[in-house]
């Protein structure tokens, strides 16, 4: 089976040109710390601008910069490494009335898509054994509208004789409703249409053509998001033990059920310090007290001081908080963790748990199969966690899904999403879209008379 994954990629590769042997030793390559540098900007619109960025520490070939129509503006770094391909550094956000740039991330990666077939015959690790970054695709310029689409030089290139490809999209979306309120007087409406700047490459590795999408909203949040897409594999469809799918007519091709364990890594720097505290919050609900109209509700904190492989609860939260910066009203700023739909797989240690919190190691970049570290260090991210103090605090995110084919899937496949977000807490007094009009009423305030 495992011949099967190297087959496809074969067959994806030929089409720009590669060949098997060329694929393998890319793959090989890619265990060096190798980052690329990034070539002339192509495309070029009106979208993300370049220009000189107080919170971004790089050249200006490497900056993203974006002030969103209602006045936000993001700023970060890019580079393109050698096996997690698109990385983000240096990310700011600046609403409209911050003085400056508010720093939100040190860096932010994949960190593993981990593939582990139904039938228990293969099991596949695309970022760091399969060449996930060495797939990075160009773009047309109709999958980039409005943005501008910059050219890339990939490090390990499976063609040597040429590495650069036009793949990295920045570009503005609208999301719809960032709000809507009606007044006391029903006389007039407040409402704002939300917009994004949007981050994304697209990988291929065998069959599947990944898009690594990064959404930075105008009120804050960051989306992180992978989807799936390309085809479905013509060699897998051999689930002659009731494991998979009939796929095509009748019930004679079964394509093979399959997880995508997706990973990221994300290193905060809130207020431009690597520390940080990390918080959990739980709430629980009991029945009504004699007399009472409802149930109670009662949230409590605990404070996370030593490593965590943490997991998702109804009522449960965590967030990372700042230990440098305040907002105006004199909150410490944070920044939560709010995961997405996932399902969540019990084969690995390593995908047993939704989140993890470890302190900060220059070494562990990747969740399983790490490359990099001393001999003798373990590998994964599950064995990580040992009790160190919290100081400085990584935290990794894991999002599952289970893909059980269907008759949609073909032909191309849909694009199957997952993901997770962070949001702002306390990092502004107020909505920083709040409208001129609205400025005032900050706290427990009275409607004017």
């Amino acid at each position: 089976m495992p011949v099967n994954r190297i087959t496809r990629a074969r067959v994806r590769a030929a089409s720009v040109g590669l060949t098997l042997a060329v694929l393998a030793a890319g793959a090989a390559a890619g265990a060096g710390p190798a980052t690329a540098r990034p070539v002339a900007a192509h495309q070029a619109a009106a979208g993300t601008r370049q220009s000189a960025a107080p919170a971004a520490d790089c050249g200006a070939a490497y900056r993203i910069e974006q002030k969103l129509t209602g006045g936000t503006t993001w700023r970060m770094c890019w580079r393109y490494d050698s096996k997690a391909g698109l990385v983000l550094e240096h990310v700011s956000y600046q609403p409209k009335g911050e003085p400056k740039p508010v720093k939100v991330l040190n860096s932010a990666r994949l960190a593993q898509i981990d593939v582990p077939y139904d039938d228990g015959s293969v099991e596949y690790d695309d970022l760091t054994g399969f060449g996930f970054a060495q797939g990075l695709v160009n773009l047309a310029p109709g999958e980039c509208p409005g943005g501008t689409i910059r050219t890339v030089r990939v490090p390990d290139a499976v063609d040597p004789a040429n590495p650069d490809v036009k793949g990295l999209c920045t570009t503005t979306r609208s999301r719809g409703h960032a709000y809507r309120m009606q007044g006391d007087s029903a006389n007039k409406v407040f409402q704002t249409q939300g917009k994004d700047l949007l981050v994304y490459t697209v990988n291929q590795v065998g069959w599947y053509e990944y898009l690594t999408e990064w959404r930075f909203q105008d009120d804050g949040t960051v989306q992180m998001n992978v989807g799936a897409t390309g085809s479905l594999s013509y060699d897998d469809y051999d689930a002659g033990d009731g494991r998979g799918w009939p796929i095509g007519k009748g019930a004679r091709a079964y394509a093979t059920s399959h997880s995508h364990n997706v990973f990221w890594r994300i290193d905060f720097g809130l207020d431009g310090s690597s520390k940080a505290k990390v918080e959990q919050y739980d709430s629980a609900v009991t029945a009504p007290a004699p007399g009472g109209q409802a149930p109670t509700n009662r949230t409590t904190r605990t404070a996370v001081t030593k490593e965590l492989a943490g997991d998702s609860k109804t009522y449960r939260w965590w967030r990372i908080v700042s230990t440098a910066g305040k907002n105006a009203d004199g909150h410490a700023r944070s920044y939560e963790i709010v995961p997405g739909p996932s399902t969540r797989y019990p084969g690995r240690p390593f995908t047993r748990h939704d989140v993890y919190f470890t302190e900060y190691d220059k070494c562990q970049l990747f969740a399983s199969n790490n490359p990099g570290c001393a001999a003798g260090t373990p590998r994964s991210v599950d064995r990580w966690v040992n009790g160190q103090t919290l100081t400085h605090p990584v935290v990794w995110m894991n999002v599952g899904f289970h893909h059980i084919a269907r008759d949609e899937d073909q032909q191309p496949m849909p694009v199957h999403w997952q993901g997770f977000s962070i949001a702002p807490r306390d990092v502004t007094a107020m909505n920083p879209l709040t409208p001129a009009e609205l400025a005032g009423q900050n706290g427990h305030w009275r409607p004017r008379s």
